[in-house]
């Protein structure tokens, strides 16, 4: 990573990071902010921020930006991005990935490669997606994890998203690699859910990296837990 300016910064720059397994965004954020308060000399109250929240069980790209660049996080968000990952087939979980335990088994025994890559195409293009009910989205002022987490029953409305591009990337059962590039508001915890319904069985999300935002690339990004020896 090249050096910049504190006049830079400021100014506004977008940091490509690689976010660790089981950090939360926001965690990801503190730690480049006080690195660049103590290291790089910024003012305490600078403007920083992520366009796009990484679940703490997945990882992969997150986007940063510094300064006056803070208002493109709208714009940055609304880019399609691109997943890879790996679904288990046979079992659900509540929250639909590795989150909680598994609640419920299904049959695989009619699952082939047939099937899965005849199911690929089913959710292609525009499709209906109920969020999780462990996620952020607020439901009459509270966040839909807080009501799993109390065991209160709430009922979700169903949101449309696109998924552009849907690849099976290797196929060794339970198991199931993918690759999607999707829309904003896409859950990819909720495809691993829906995938598996449809063809008459169970599915949970066991892996999950972002890998491109838009024309951003996590090959480029920097390790967070690295960001300050680089400055």
């Amino acid at each position: 990573m090249e050096k910049i300016t504190p006049e830079a910064y400021l100014e506004g720059q977008i940091l490509l990071i690689d976010k660790p397994l089981k950090w939360s965004s926001f965690q990801a954020v503190n730690k480049l902010k006080y690195a660049l308060i103590n290291k790089v000399g910024l003012p305490k109250k600078f403007k920083i921020g992520h366009a796009g929240t990484l679940d703490p069980l997945a990882t992969g790209l997150l986007l940063i930006c510094t300064g006056k660049f803070t208002k493109r996080i709208s714009e940055l968000q609304g880019q399609a991005k691109e997943y890879t990952g790996t679904f288990f087939i046979g079992a659900t979980t509540p929250s639909y990935d590795l989150e909680t335990e598994v609640d419920q088994t299904f049959p695989t025994e009619h699952i082939n490669e047939a099937l899965i890559h005849e199911t690929v195409q089913q959710f292609l293009g525009e499709i209906d997606q109920k969020p999780p009910i462990f996620s952020a989205i607020k439901k009459d002022g509270v966040r839909l994890y807080e009501h799993a987490r109390a065991g209160e029953t709430v009922e979700i409305a169903f949101r449309k998203t696109t998924i552009h591009e849907f690849e099976i990337t290797k196929i060794d059962l339970p198991e199931i690699d993918f690759r999607v590039v999707c829309s904003k508001g896409t859950y990819i915890r909720s495809l691993a859910y829906d995938f598996g319904q449809a063809m008459n069985s169970g599915s949970h999300l066991t892996a999950l990296r972002r890998t491109k935002i838009g024309d951003y690339n996590v090959i480029y990004a920097t390790d967070v837990t690295l960001f300050e020896d680089q400055l």
